[in-house]
């Protein structure tokens, strides 16, 4: 029986893995995916300006 608990607990962390995989999978895209990726691309322009308009030339 020694076995049973020595593969029990990664057993167990291997489906609640595959659970939360499959949930991260499925609730991409959706009604709310251009909206999403709209804060993204505006995060992402917003931090691209503030890089080139920094006053420390790059080396």
């Amino acid at each position: 029986m020694d076995y049973v608990s020595a593969l029990l607990p990664p057993v167990v962390m291997a489906v609640f893995f595959i659970g939360l995989i499959r949930v991260i999978v499925k609730t991409q895209g959706g009604a709310n995916k251009a909206k999403e990726d709209a804060v993204v691309d505006a995060a992402l322009a917003r931090a691209e300006g503030a890089r080139q308009a920094s006053p420390h030339p790059e080396s």
